[in-house]
């Protein structure tokens, strides 16, 4: 009984895979299931909505968009910046005070 309902679950989610449209209201759906606010559910769709009216694309997308922009600026403003080249500088010749007599 149990292997029907999760093959029957299957199927159907590959057969509505396609569907993109209703899944923008899971959000909302599931924060009114939960809640029981219809504001605050009607206030997420609408500003989801809204977002992507604008943007052209999803509120998923941007934050995507603006966290791999931003983790790779980091990165790279990280490593060449004068501060971690005296930080590394400094642990190279500490560790080799430490470890100097051994290697002798």
């Amino acid at each position: 009984m149990k292997g029907k309902k999760i093959f029957l679950g299957l199927f159907i989610l590959s057969f509505l895979s396609a569907c993109t449209s209703p899944t923008a209201m899971l959000g909302p759906a599931y924060t009114l299931s939960t809640t029981g606010n219809v504001f605050q559910a009607s206030l997420s769709y609408g500003s989801n909505q809204m977002i992507t009216a604008y943007t052209g694309k999803t509120p998923l997308e941007n934050i995507k968009e603006i966290t791999l922009n931003d983790q790779k600026n980091i990165q790279k403003e990280t490593l060449e910046s004068e501060e971690f080249h005296i930080l590394v500088k400094k642990n190279i010749e500490s560790t080799n005070k430490i470890l100097g007599p051994i290697n002798q």
